[in-house]
């Protein structure tokens, strides 16, 4: 992956526009330009550098590995700033996914295949039980020229791994046979197929017709690849970044299960280099044709995603310690370049999700890792509580500025018929109709959510809700799950966009729930159980540590009931990162 902070989407149009491939920030000259820009003093105030997510101690970030009880997260790093540059592969070990100890980069430039940058790439464990690590080098910088590398630990029985050695037959995948070069990147996690013993890996790029690919490579040592004759997919989307490629159980259980494993339905992700999001399909794997197939090929790569706010370049992995799948994703910034470079960090780590298949099939479920609940303190509730058309209740008892809160909601059935019906022009683009349909819009059932990170005047409030509409021809119930951060701060040149999917759930009884992992700078919001993610970063300028309020808001014309709300205050880990 070559990630990109948000504030270089104007750089990024224009160089996509000549088919560049990415930005290098001179960070010499950014700090000149944060000198003489005026940062406003609350973007680097300690107090928005969130408290529970991970992020090392400074400057930029961006694959995981469970080995010897110890959780392993490498990420992209820049050592040198808090813009993309000078990438390493940073290094930190965690026994529960939560305190997390930072140690010395596991992958740096220094060879001839890795000497232009060590970019994203994904751990194998081998059959003899050693790690692996294969990630992208740059070898050539005037063309960008990327081929695939191996690392390997100097010391396996080191369960810390904190060194890892380059074996002398790097690189060990080129592009060849009419491969583009520059789009050649972030190699998958391997599983081998027993019946033949040959392991196989996939690579992201994009074709000459601009679709992009996914390409399978085979090898019996992991020392030799050879190109499968056609990719495992492809579809019209432009380049594909950090494809990640695995099963999940039929059952529909929180249960993982091995990349090699059989009688699976399988999923196929992609970071969609020109959108900048992480979609995925849920579908069939042909091994002997070596062929991917969607359950839904008409909404191919374009329904599906992770999570609808700021989240890319995601990974999972399988723990065999708990036996479940987890997902890391990162968020970008949201401020200026100025604004990074004067606070001097930029980048977070979502927290780690176990996936798993819906029952249904149709899609996964995401929930926090439930390591994270150690971090809860003080609570407080509410149960039965009626919130009128236009009302807005408090939720006092915790600082909430880092909080895990949990509600379930409940709207009657009348409420229910008096939904907005649902303009069939925006029925299939959820984000454009939250753009409109906004927390401050009044409908018919809701707007109704939370308002978090909020100021006690309400000038700064961000809203995650849920509203309802009714399907045209069937008035089927349609249900929105929005995050409006318009209203998040009164700093001036912020991105704030409004981010929104639709919810795949029966509310024919009225019932939905929410979760929002609350955390300075970071909301993150599951809906319905885990079927819809949000992931939004903002900057207050007023609703900062003790001075952040919570609510819960309807804005909707009939009652909303909380059937029950828990709202903990979150408690920092004793390590993070750095």
């Amino acid at each position: 992956m070559r990630a990109l902070g948000r504030v270089a989407w104007a750089w990024l149009l224009l160089l996509q526009l000549a088919g560049a491939s990415h930005v290098v920030y001179d960070y010499e000259n950014l700090e000149v330009e944060a000198a003489a820009d005026t940062v406003p003093p609350s973007i680097v105030d300690p107090l928005l550098r969130t408290g529970y997510h991970f992020q090392p101690r400074k400057n930029w970030i961006n694959a995981p590995l469970y080995y010897k009880g110890w959780y392993h997260l490498f990420y992209q790093y820049n050592p040198k700033g808090a813009v993309w540059g000078n990438i390493v592969w940073g290094h930190s070990v965690s026994r529960d996914l939560i305190n997390w100890v930072a140690l010395k980069p596991a992958i740096e430039p220094s060879i001839a295949s890795d000497k232009y940058g060590c970019w994203s790439g994904s751990a194998t464990t081998l059959l003899d039980g050693t790690p692996a690590i294969m990630y992208t080098g740059v070898n050539r910088p005037d063309v960008n020229n990327q081929v695939q590398n191996i690392a390997y630990p100097r010391n396996k029985s080191d369960p810390l791994l904190r060194e890892w050695v380059k074996p002398t037959h790097n690189p060990i995948i080129v592009p060849r046979g009419g491969v583009n070069a520059t789009q050649f990147r972030d190699p998958t996690t391997a599983w081998r197929h027993a019946d033949d013993g040959h392991w196989r890996l996939l690579i992201g790029s994009v074709d000459g017709a601009a679709r992009g690919v996914a390409y399978v490579y085979r090898s019996r040592d992991f020392k030799r690849w050879t190109r499968a004759r056609r990719p495992l997919h492809s579809a019209d989307t432009g380049m594909w970044e950090c494809p990640d490629f695995y099963p999940v159980s039929r059952a529909g259980r929180r249960v993982g299960v091995e990349t090699s494993e059989a009688e699976v339905k399988h999923v196929l992700k992609n970071s969609l280099d020109l959108r900048r999001y992480d979609y995925y399909t849920v579908g069939t794997y042909d091994r002997k044709a070596e062929r991917y197939v969607p359950d839904d090929p008409v909404g191919d790569e374009h329904l599906l995603r992770y999570d609808y706010g700021n989240f890319y370049a995601s990974k999972t992995f399988y723990d065999p310690a708990k036996r479940r799948r987890i997902l890391w994703g990162w968020a970008n910034e949201s401020d200026t370049a100025a604004g990074d470079v004067a606070k001097g960090w930029a980048g977070i780590q979502a927290i780690p999700r176990t996936v798993w298949l819906d029952p249904s099939g149709k899609q996964l479920l995401q929930w926090p890792v439930e390591e994270v609940e150690a971090l809860r303190g003080k609570s407080v509730t509410l149960k039965d509580r009626v919130i009128r058309p236009g009302q807005h209740v408090e939720v006092t008892g915790i600082q909430a500025a880092q909080a895990d809160v949990e509600v379930s909601f409940e709207v009657s059935p009348s409420a229910l018929a008096g939904a907005e019906p649902l303009d069939p022009a925006l029925a299939y683009d959820a984000e454009r109709l939250c753009g409109v349909k906004r927390a401050d819009v009044k409908g018919g059932a809701g707007p109704f959510g939370l308002w978090v990170l909020a100021s006690a005047n309400l000038k700064e409030r961000t809203a995650v809700f849920f509203r309802v509409f009714k399907a045209a021809g069937s008035n089927k119930p349609v249900v929105l799950m929005c995050t409006d951060p318009t209203k998040s701060s009164l700093n001036p040149n912020l991105y704030r966009p409004t981010f929104a999917g639709f919810v795949d759930t029966d509310i024919s009884d009225g019932k939905i729930s929410l979760r929002s992992l609350i955390d300075r700078s970071v909301v993150e919001s599951f809906g319905a159980g885990g079927k819809t993610c949000i992931l939004s970063r903002v900057y207050p300028s007023l609703a900062i540590g003790k001075n952040a309020r919570l609510y819960v808001f309807n804005n909707g014309k009939a009652d909303v009931r909380v059937s029950r709300l828990t709202a903990w205050e979150m408690k920092k880990p004793l390590m993070n990162g750095a």
